[in-house]
């Protein structure tokens, strides 16, 4: 709640950023940014015509007459940029001249031109392409997809402190003294409550504390270490576009139909594997389905829990 609560207000502060200036201030930036670009930085309009900021109409117009003749093409012939500078100098001349346009040009020229002058200014301004609005996109959906990363793995610490906490008060009692050796225990992740507060279901966990470890016990009675590497931290190549890079990459370097290759040559040796069990006999009584096959390949329970990833051992009895 508190997440959406800050993007509404980052939202409500870029609207009013967006809507807070019309055209008339986008014409006085670009302005402001042109004749800084040309003259010199900290340059204004009244200091380029050489009149205090007082200068009353007529002393506006009449400093105008006397530079546009210093800047007139005509006596300027050959001159780099003098059109440019002839022109800027009439729309200034005509900003300053004007009173509601004067009035907006000075609040600029005592508060500063704001760093931020909304995206319709800088769209206008710059024209981005579609090339630039992709990469754009790709950076703020991946970024995104970071932070939603980032949230579920600290999440997932909390969980985990939680139930590794919660097996250790019942192996070690409420003082949480450490005990030596293993002790299984049951421990409750949660009750799920209906609308009159009345608990509906339970779920219910077999876990084994070993020292400062607590290990979680699948079906097949195999221990899975529960830690802080058990939750997935975040990283940059895990958001969508990288993996679609990297993916795209393997695939064209052909290592997606060498593991292919490596799977088929695998499923023939299990498959010579079972041939050789069978004439050897191996499925008379005695044979044990979770032992190394020929080839040190696992089958039956271990098998399975090796798919399942994680570090894992196989439980002992409880004492």
């Amino acid at each position: 709640m508190k997440l959406f609560a800050i993007a509404f207000a980052l939202l409500a502060v870029l609207a009013t950023s967006v809507f807070a200036w019309d055209n008339l201030d986008h014409e006085i930036f670009d302005m402001v940014s042109e004749l800084e670009a040309a003259e010199g930085k900290g340059t204004t309009f009244y200091s380029w015509l050489e009149v205090p900021n007082t200068a009353t109409t007529s002393e506006i117009a009449k400093a105008y007459r006397k530079k546009s003749i210093v800047l007139h093409p005509d006596k300027n012939p050959g001159v780099k940029g003098v059109h440019e500078r002839f022109a800027r100098l009439g729309k200034i001349s005509t900003i300053l001249r004007d009173k509601e346009k004067r009035e907006r040009y000075d609040f600029f020229y005592k508060n500063g031109v704001p760093k931020w002058r909304g995206t319709g200014y800088y769209y206008s301004r710059f024209r981005p392409g579609l090339g630039t609005v992709l990469i754009f996109l790709v950076i703020l959906t991946s970024s995104l997809q970071y932070l939603v990363q980032n949230l579920n793995y600290k999440r997932d610490l909390a969980r985990i402190e939680t139930i590794t906490s919660k097996a250790k008060a019942v192996a070690w009692g409420p003082k949480l003294v450490p005990l030596t050796g293993q002790r299984k225990v049951r421990v409750n992740l949660g009750d799920a409550h209906d609308e009159d507060g009345n608990v509906y279901d339970s779920r219910w966990i077999d876990m084994v504390v070993d020292g400062n470890d607590v290990y979680m016990l699948d079906d097949n009675g195999d221990q899975i270490l529960i830690n802080a590497d058990t939750a997935t931290a975040p990283g940059i190549t895990r958001t969508w576009f990288i993996s679609l890079v990297k993916a795209l990459i393997f695939k064209v370097i052909g290592k997606s139909s060498d593991s292919d290759s490596a799977t088929e040559q695998e499923l023939a040796a299990d498959e010579d594997n079972d041939d050789v069990s069978s004439a050897t006999g191996s499925d008379a009584p005695g044979s044990n389905s979770g032992t190394s096959t020929p080839n040190g390949s696992l089958k039956g329970g271990h098998l399975a829990a090796t798919k399942a990833g994680g570090k894992r051992r196989k439980a002992v009895k409880k004492r």
